[in-house]
């Protein structure tokens, strides 16, 4: 029981993890995380924090990622739908400064593994999201940095429409460019 599909993403590292879901008329059940599946799968660390948010229609959270202490995430929706980005930031990778987006949702049941070394950000595309993420490092709060959402060095479709009014922290309008991080 708990078998999970894995499929590799064209930047090396990520992960989009589909979990097998038992369903029937009382509902379903599924694993969200076993660790031997996931060690065969290639994903073998420690998990250290589970985080959960909610978030109303429109609210873009990132592009975060922690710089002295980074950590392997492992995200899914528990309710509604997001489009789940990440970022590649590993100078040494062939696909440095590139992104990577999927659509996550409680109907779907995807998950996004993220190593080390990744931005990491999503808006919310429906009414409504819970949105829960597994952590390999505790967060240090002094320990954050960002990018700016809509760099246009990196380029990430957004899937936005036009009449969505855009919801975010005051920090995460003011982060910095690609450009200035790779300086």
């Amino acid at each position: 029981m708990g078998k999970i599909k894995v499929t590799t993403c064209e930047i090396e590292g990520l992960k989009v993890i589909e979990p097998q879901v038992f369903g029937d008329s009382r509902g379903y059940f599924m694993e969200t995380y076993n660790y031997n599946d996931y060690k065969a799968a290639g994903i073998d660390m420690e998990f250290v924090q589970d985080n959960q948010s909610s978030s109303r229609k429109g609210v873009l959270r990132g592009l975060h990622f922690q710089i002295n202490y980074p950590q392997d995430k492992i995200v899914r929706v528990v309710s509604g739908e997001v489009f789940d980005v990440a970022v590649d930031l590993r100078e040494d990778s062939k696909t440095y400064g590139k992104w990577y987006g999927v659509t996550l949702s409680a109907e779907n049941k995807k998950q996004f593994y993220i190593p080390k070394g990744f931005a990491h950000g999503f808006v919310v595309l429906s009414d409504y999201a819970e949105f829960a993420y597994k952590c390999s490092d505790f967060y240090h709060p002094n320990d954050e940095g960002g990018l700016i959402w809509n760099d246009p060095d990196i380029g990430i479709d957004w899937p936005i429409p036009d009449d969505m009014e855009l919801i975010m922290s005051d920090k995460d309008q003011k982060w910095g460019s690609f450009r200035d991080l790779s300086r």
